[in-house]
């Protein structure tokens, strides 16, 4: 059948019947078309994956589909079943590590300079007078000297307490403060290492014993003053006397029967200067127990205001046990590192414009040199003064009217610094090493200790403001250069030299046995001895009974020899001013490098160097 139209272009339309079959069934015959022209030639699994459709049953099964991407089915759970394998070993470890008891890691062992920290602290128990507290942990010690200041030569009755100063029982205020500010100076730039060592609270306890004796020794409670107590005890034998005193006799402290007077002074601008920077330190130790601290603050107040209006030398005269024993050269320096100390202690800027006057800083020699320029002693605290102060610059910056002379001591410092260096001549060294700060003259240590403290001091405010070295003339040199010449020193003194000894009493394997001390010298045997009868154990050749535990002995001659004799004190007697160096050279070496100094504890009273700026004005209205 066919039916007929018209074609528009001008011919008859025909429209077969057979045309009229539907869309369904032109796909089905074009698709068996498909096949047939297929069928002449083989097709590879993918051609077969896309055309074939249904047919492929069996090559579907090999491959997975994941919508965009098609894998092998073998691989595809290898790979699952991998993962879930993992994931399965992975749980099972993790729940053994967390069921598993767990044992808490052990510090490493201390080093050295840890080690003998503990020991050279515990010098300071073994020199206590007064009652001891119970937790001294010195069996051979008890208390002493109670009744020091009970006679009439003085008004002040209580000087009981405070540190007999080395084998003696005197007690010298100048030595003895120069030691506690050096002890307070180390607690404040690095108390995170004395918490390591588990030493910060029985450090502070010694600064507290000091400073507690201090004030019992002038009018703590006035605002001037026109005396203080500059001694207690005796030493003089000058003309062959035989009063019995505190070095003709060789007795127990807790034996002492004889007279012993308390020395005053009216006019002692050193010695004043310095009990004011041991307070003032103290005060900074201190700064959380406020009233404790104010009340150091006062005292070391009053005590700089005497040193400065009552000018004079403790030691003057020459005749005196201080002149005879601890004789002060100037009260320059004790000015400038007093007044630097009582800047920091009370932030009142008249102290720092005083230590920073260029007057004061000339009198004190510091802009010509010298041969015993850079020594830090219990004598010249110039050196120390100039470091303490280069801190101020380097963290505050407080500039105009201060830069110029900060700068100079920052300066001065280095030069201090490079005469530590062996490349430079300045100062001799022993052929074991040992730095020769005092010219070969006897009792080296003490000067050694403190340039090692001064030295990585210096090192560690360097690297705090990101510094990586200074320059000597022309040459840089790395701030690990400082602190190895402070290692080399405090290596030899605790054993690295040629004596194979160790100069620290209780310290190593071999150490000094004959310790010029009296106590560590007389058994404690309930035997009293009296004022001669104590000689026979200060001759005999037979090693002390009672060990002086960390007490750093006077040291070795220019030739690195040593001679172990109770009666040689320029070998075997230790001092208060010579262990606290020790102390803080320890504390600063010891531990991890990276504690480094805490910046900003010294800085606590000062106010900001610059005023805060005005708010901004209030948005203009029309």
């Amino acid at each position: 059948m066919s039916m007929y139209g018209r074609d528009p272009w001008g011919g008859p339309l025909e429209i077969n019947t057979a045309d009229s079959a539907t869309d369904d069934d032109r796909s089905r015959n074009l698709q068996d078309l498909d096949r047939a022209a297929l069928s002449s030639r083989p097709l590879d699994e993918t051609q077969q994956s896309w055309l074939l459709g249904p047919s492929g049953e069996q090559k579907k099964k090999k491959y997975v589909d994941l919508g965009c991407i098609i894998v092998s089915r073998k691989i595809f759970v290898w790979t699952v079943g991998t993962l879930l394998v993992s994931a399965f070993l992975a749980g099972f470890i993790t729940l053994i590590v967390k069921t598993v008891p767990r044992h808490p890691r052990g510090r490493p062992p201390p080093d050295n300079y840890t080690l003998a920290l503990h020991k050279s602290l515990m010098f300071f128990n073994a020199q206590r007078s007064g009652k001891l507290p119970k937790h001294n942990n010195v069996s051979w010690r008890g208390n002493s000297c109670l009744k020091d200041g009970n006679d009439a030569s003085t008004t002040f009755k209580d000087l009981a307490g405070g540190f007999y100063d080395a084998g003696d029982a005197i007690k010298f205020n100048f030595p003895k403060s120069f030691a506690m500010t050096m002890l307070s100076w180390s607690v404040i730039e690095y108390s995170a290492k004395y918490e390591a060592a588990g030493e910060l609270n029985h450090v502070k306890e010694i600064i507290k014993w000091g400073s507690d004796y201090f004030l019992k020794t002038f009018n703590h409670s006035a605002d001037s003053i026109d005396k203080l107590v500059a001694q207690v005890g005796v030493g003089s034998t000058a003309g062959g006397s035989t009063t019995p005193n505190d070095h003709y006799c060789w007795m127990r402290p807790e034996d002492i029967d004889y007279p012993r007077p308390v020395t005053e002074c009216h006019s002692c601008s050193d010695l004043a200067a310095e009990m004011a920077a041991a307070l003032a330190a103290a005060s900074i130790v201190f700064k959380d127990n406020k009233a404790y601290s104010q009340k150091l603050v006062h005292g070391a107040k009053t005590l700089f205001k005497f040193s400065r209006d009552q000018r004079g030398r403790y030691s003057a005269g020459g005749s005196s046990d201080a002149s005879l024993f601890y004789n002060s050269t100037s009260y320059w320096d004790e000015f400038v590192w007093g007044g630097a100390w009582m800047y920091y202690a009370t932030g009142n800027s008249s102290y720092l414009q005083l230590a920073t006057t260029p007057g004061l800083a000339k009198h004190a020699g510091a802009f010509w040199g010298g041969p015993d320029y850079g020594v830090f002693s219990w004598d010249n605290k110039l050196a120390g003064a100039q470091v303490l102060l280069s801190r101020l610059r380097l963290f505050l910056s407080p500039g105009y009217p201060y830069e110029e002379i900060l700068r100079t001591f920052h300066n001065q410092t280095s030069i201090v610094m490079c005469s530590y260096l062996p490349i430079f001549t300045t100062f001799n060294r022993t052929k074991g090493g040992l730095i020769q700060l005092n010219h070969g003259r006897p009792q080296p240590l003490q000067y050694v200790v403190n340039a090692a403290f001064l030295a990585t001091l210096y090192s560690d405010y360097l690297e705090a403001a990101d510094t990586p070295g200074w320059y000597c003339g022309p040459n840089f040199y790395s701030t690990d250069v400082l602190r190895e010449f402070a290692k080399t020193q405090i290596d030899y003194i605790l054993g690295k030299n040629p004596q194979k000894m160790s100069y620290v009493v209780g310290f190593g394997n071999r150490y000094p046995k004959h310790v010029h001390h009296r106590g560590a010298s007389i058994p404690k045997n309930k035997i009293k001895y009296n004022c001669k009868g104590g000689w026979k154990w200060r001759d005999t050749s037979k090693a002390n009974p009672n060990t002086l535990d960390g007490a750093m002995v006077a040291g070795p001659d220019k030739h690195d020899g040593f001679r172990d004799v109770r009666s040689n004190y320029n070998y075997t007697e230790p001092t208060l001013a010579g262990n606290a160096g020790l102390v803080a050279a320890l504390v600063a070496l010891s531990g991890e490098k990276n504690i480094g100094i805490d910046k900003n504890t010294i800085f606590s009273a000062v106010p900001p160097m610059f005023p805060t700026p005005p708010p901004p004005p209030a948005p203009w209205k029309p």
